[in-house]
């Protein structure tokens, strides 16, 4: 990760040896380390959030964008964005948030409602709500010509990080750092309600506290960069096949996994087609999607 953080702050359009001094003291300061922390705070805290999904949820195939979290945070942003523009940015993320934690507890609701007889449904209902949302989403904001900003959030794209706009990541890794503390109760709720509360457990709190956790991190990655897909579902699955299922031993090996994933996928976006960039949910996305493939075929004997 180090490695990658260290490629990803030398890699760009603006040289750091051949400008001058002062000009280059400048871009690293406003805009290459301020993109490199956000890329190491948005991988680690996204791909805790979908652990902590993972294990309250018990199923392997879930993460923000396959429950319909990120879209309901990119709902609440634009809902926030009409009625009050003027709205300071963590206000406009804690909006984001509550949606973000109101829709998440709706797709739990559905998949306790339907008769689910294969794991491989249950992030198919998130996605068929998560699509919902977002064409109730792009109709709003096609109705009041928001689409080009509607893409941005919905895009994750950090060629737009600067010093003073990435500062709210903060929130999100102080958030899966207290998901850390609490890394033994998840673990045991992972296991189940009525075994988890034969152990003295309080699974409700626990859940909401999961679920929090979750909505935070969500609102504050679409707020600050965007949508990025399957990070979340990609990171923690790898980790298990070498770790298990442990929540204390694996969440600070995801954290630094997830980081190194989005710093990789960043760097190729950048130098795939230099000088232009590829957006970073877009390279994600793809690479994702790959290994999401390649993990449910490993699993399908397990998820018919």
């Amino acid at each position: 990760m180090l490695l990658l953080a260290l490629l990803s702050t030398g890699v760009g359009v603006g040289s750091l040896t051949e400008d001058g001094g002062d000009r280059a003291a400048l871009l690293l300061s406003a805009s290459r380390l301020p993109r490199t922390l956000a890329l190491i705070l948005t991988g680690a805290s996204l791909a805790i959030a979908g652990l902590l999904m993972q294990l309250l949820v018990r199923n392997r195939f879930v993460e923000p964008s396959t429950a319909g979290t990120m879209d309901f945070a990119a709902l609440g942003l634009l809902l926030v964005t009409l009625a009050a523009p003027g709205l300071a940015l963590i206000g406009k993320m804690a909006v984001a948030a509550v949606c973000a934690l109101a829709g998440t507890a709706l797709f739990l609701l559905l998949i306790r409602r339907i008769p689910l007889r294969s794991l491989v449904l249950v992030p198919l209902v998130g996605i068929m709500l998560g699509g919902v949302v977002g064409a109730v989403t792009t109709f709003i904001a096609y109705r009041l010509d928001l689409m080009q900003m509607l893409a941005t959030w919905m895009t994750g794209d950090f060629s737009g990080i600067l010093a003073g706009r990435y500062e709210l990541l903060w929130l999100a890794l102080g958030a899966t750092v207290l998901a850390w503390l609490a890394a033994d109760r998840f673990t045991v709720a992972g296991l189940g309600e009525e075994y988890a509360t034969s152990l003295g457990l309080s699974y409700g709190r626990v859940l909401a506290f999961g679920l929090t956790v979750v909505a935070v991190v969500s609102a504050v990655v679409v707020v600050t960069s965007g949508v990025i897909p399957f990070l979340g579902l990609v990171v923690p699955n790898l980790v298990s096949l070498v770790l298990g299922d442990s929540a204390r031993r694996g969440i600070p090996v995801v954290a630094l996994v997830g980081a190194a994933f989005v710093l990789a996928c960043d760097v190729l976006g950048r130098v795939v087609r230099f000088p232009y960039e590829i957006p970073l949910g877009s390279v994600v996305g793809v690479l994702g999607a790959v290994i999401f493939l390649v993990l449910l075929l490993r699993r399908s004997p397990d998820v018919r």
